[in-house]
């Protein structure tokens, strides 16, 4: 698939805008996710990292105002020159927010949106457990993982019902944990892990 930026350019239009470490981070987390579910679903790993690459792409600018996280960001990738579908499959990780009501009442029926969802949101968990473990992700596994994502105290604002929407693509939980676990570990420097 041919996209209408390069990688780079997609780092650079993220870094645009007042980007956190941790913001960044997120990004390479989803984008890492993505491309081993694209893998293991045999879809088109630049399309679908590029998706988690850029999912947040107007969170610097609508971090304090949640009722246009996704909204703005049609108007950066269009601008971009991407399509409608890449942008509706962005768009659709904000679908069923309170706070987004132009999408507060859209559903999820791809699974490449299914898969957006619950692998954006996996990163929080993720990465949290690892700075719990001293930064090591080298050696993490399912098991301990489980664990934490039963425990709804840990990483809290991590929505456990939207990591279960992988579910919807098939996917079994504990197989999109080992998924999630070996995307990162692939790029644990960039990310500040070990």
């Amino acid at each position: 698939m041919m996209f209408p930026i390069t990688r780079e350019q997609a780092l650079e239009l993220l870094k645009k805008y007042d980007q956190t470490e941790s913001d960044m981070n997120h990004y390479l987390e989803s984008e890492a996710i993505m491309r081993g579910l694209a893998e293991k679903f045999g879809e088109d790993t630049d399309y679908w990292g590029m998706l988690g690459l850029l999912h947040d792409v107007d969170w610097a600018l609508t971090r304090d105002n949640w009722a246009e996280h996704t909204i703005k960001a049609e108007e950066i990738l269009r601008e971009a020159g991407f399509d409608d579908e890449f942008i509706e499959v962005v768009q659709s990780h904000g679908y069923g927010y309170n706070e987004i009501l132009m999408l507060k009442e859209k559903q999820r029926s791809k699974k490449v949106e299914h898969a957006l969802a619950a692998a954006e949101t996996m990163t929080g968990i993720i990465h949290a457990y690892a700075l719990m473990r001293g930064k090591k992700i080298s050696d993490m596994e399912v098991k301990g993982l489980k664990k934490k994502f039963k425990d709804k105290s840990f990483a809290a604002n991590c929505n456990r019902d939207l990591i279960r929407k992988i579910e919807e693509t098939e996917l079994d939980i504990n197989e999109f944990f080992q998924i999630s676990i070996d995307a990162l570990k692939k790029i644990k420097e960039d990310i500040g892990l070990e």
